[in-house]
Parts: structure tokens; sequence; C-alpha cells
């Protein structure tokens, strides 16, 4: 059952994540008058297809990606290889993808990232709006018995940073600590309209019924009342939240403090998702809401074969007033998704390593 449960709520989520991201793209394209000769949910053969207005519908076996196909896109009609009904020339109305200003161009790439934002925004909505879970940065109980408490910090005192850097949620609290190696941190708090700054933050690890390190921060904070304000502020910032985590984890990798073998791949998310789904919806709905975000800022960062790849291209083109050579183009596309795929593949073995060691 739990397996059933785990597959279910993976296509589910793949499947939302993937559609909303692809559904930018196709209806921005739609209203730059772009050809788009199919919009996809899933990958591998064609389930179902449908041509509709000088489109194909398509769903197709592997539900873990999906593509909107522009006409003339990287240089080819981009029509599918297996044996499926031609459009209709006559049903071509739109221009091809090349041929469209490079602001509608632009506005086309950057769609499916912003809408899989909005999805995480959206979802955020409803799990703060639906539940007590909101929390701020203000501290409302010390231990007496923690190194914290003779830090000189004291309830009422509004965190700001940690180890200089910004604390927009309380989850960044946490996030910064732990990535402190010598439970040590240094606090910047906010105390009657003053900052403070408080060095050398002693924290402690204990260990759990289970034998795992538990982190003891010391104190708790203060909840938020639910309110309409504080659901769409707290949504808002957790969007952000979730957004940096994308560029803090490539640093940390960049950086050494985390080894590429923490690389999670598609085995890896499906059995977060599963482990979210049996914790109940409301974990579920936060996993949803990390995925869709990652995805979005992920797409837009400056790699070939990702939609930031092409955005480079196309703001070249809009600078110069010349395209890149197609054939570069295709290339260096090629090349970015080859080493995406990978990417993936390692990500995969770690994955497995995890589950079988």
């Amino acid at each position: 059952m739990s397996f059933l449960i785990t597959t279910l709520s993976a296509i589910i989520i793949f499947g939302l994540v993937v559609m909303i991201h692809e559904l930018g793209h196709f209806a921005c394209a739609k209203w730059a008058g772009i050809q788009v000769n199919e919009f996809s949910i899933g990958m591998g053969p064609a389930l179902f297809s449908r041509i509709r207005k000088g489109t194909r519908y398509s769903i197709r076996a592997l539900p873990l990606g999906g593509y909107v196909s522009m006409e003339g896109e990287d240089g080819a009609a981009q029509e599918p290889a297996e044996e499926l009904p031609e459009i209709p020339q006559e049903e071509k109305t739109g221009i091809p993808y090349p041929k469209a200003p490079v602001h509608k161009r632009i506005v086309v790439l950057v769609a499916g990232a912003f809408m899989n934002l909005v999805l995480g925004f959206a979802v955020l909505l409803i799990l703060f709006g639906s539940g007590n879970l909101m929390v701020s940065r203000t501290v409302a109980m010390l231990d007496q018995n923690a190194p914290i408490a003779a830090s000189g910090i004291r309830v009422g005192d509004e965190i700001l940073s940690i180890n200089g850097r910004r604390c927009l949620v309380a989850n960044d609290i946490i996030y910064e600590l732990q990535r402190s190696t010598d439970h040590k941190a240094d606090f910047t708090v906010r105390r009657a309209g003053e900052k403070l700054s408080f060095p050398d933050v002693e924290f402690t690890m204990e260990e759990a019924p289970d034998g795992t390190p538990v982190m003891n921060m010391g104190f708790k904070v203060y909840r938020l009342e639910n309110t309409a304000g504080n659901v769409i502020r707290q949504a808002g910032l957790h969007t952000v939240f979730y957004a940096r985590l994308v560029f803090r984890s490539l640093a940390d990798m960049l950086t050494g403090r985390v080894s590429v073998t923490e690389l999670t791949g598609p085995v890896g998310i499906v059995s977060a998702i599963g482990e979210a789904a049996g914790m109940g919806l409301d974990q579920l709905l936060s996993l949803l809401a990390l995925l869709t975000i990652n995805l979005g800022v992920f797409n837009l960062l400056p790699l070939p074969a990702l939609d930031g790849g092409k955005l480079v291209f196309v703001c070249y083109e809009g600078i110069f007033r010349r395209p890149v050579p197609q054939k570069l183009e295709v290339w260096v596309n090629v090349a970015g998704f080859v080493l995406l795929l990978g990417l993936m593949a390692f990500a995969t073995f770690n994955d497995l390593g995890r589950l079988f060691v």
C-alpha cells in the first residue's frame, strides 16, 4: 500500500510541477503568436494525442518530464519522431520561434520558471492558511540550562541574521545553525529598535532515542497569528527562502562544504515524496512547494539546455542585433543536455547507494 501511495504521490507531484512549468511556456508562446507544434505532459511513447487549432496535445508514458515544442526551435520543426498524425499545414497559423521579437521570446523562456514560483507561492498560501504553522523570528523562551541563556540574548529579541546571513523566516535560523561546524554562531538581533550583535553564541547537539544527532538551539520563537496578512507575507518569504536554497546549495557544493555525493536525483526525490506522504498532507505540500520553486529557479540558471542558457542566447541577440550561429547554439545545448543527463545518472547512483547501504 505504501508503494502505491508513493507512486501515485510522485506521479501527481511530478506531473503538476512539470505541467505548470510547460503551461507557462505554452500560454506565452500562444500570446506571442509563435507556432506551437506540441504540448506534452510526460516523455516517451504517446498514450494520448489530439490536434486542436494547429497544436498537438499529448500525454506520454513516462511521467517524469514534458515539453512545449515550437516551430523552428533549436533549428528544427520539432515534430515528434514516432508515427502520429501530422499537423495540417493550413492550421499552422503561428510564426517560427526564431522569428518572434526578442522581448517576446524572453517572456516565453521566463514564463515556465515564473509559473513554478506562482505554484509554490499558491501551495504555501494553502499550507499556512489552513493550519497553525506560522512562527516568527522573535525569541519567546530561553532554556536556562542551555549555553544561549548566558549569551546576552533575551526573550523578545527578533533574530535578524546568523553568521552575517540575513534570516527572513524561522527556517533560516535552523538552516544557518546547522551549517555551523563548531556549534557556535554569531547572532544579530533587534531589541527595542536597536541592532545588537552577539558573537560565538553556543548551542548543543543531543542524541535522539534512535541514535541520530539532534540540534538543541536552547530557545523557542513565538507563533504568528493566523491572519490574511501574515499568511500572504509568510508565503512570500518562504518562497524566497526556498529559492535561496538553490544558490546556497550550489555555493556549498562549489566550496566543498557539501560533498557531491550528497546530490539527489529522481530516485531520492521519489523516496522523499514517499516519506512526506507517510507524514501527512502538510509535509507533502511543503515538499511540493520546495520542488516547484527549486525547479523554477534552477531552470533560470545560465546553463546550456536550461531555459536560463537559452535566455543568454536570446539576450545576446537583443544586445548585438544578430543571433548566435545556429550550429553553435545547437551544439552547446546538446552538450549541456548530455552533461545534465550525466549529472542525473550520477545523482541516481548516489540515491541507489543510500537506499541499499
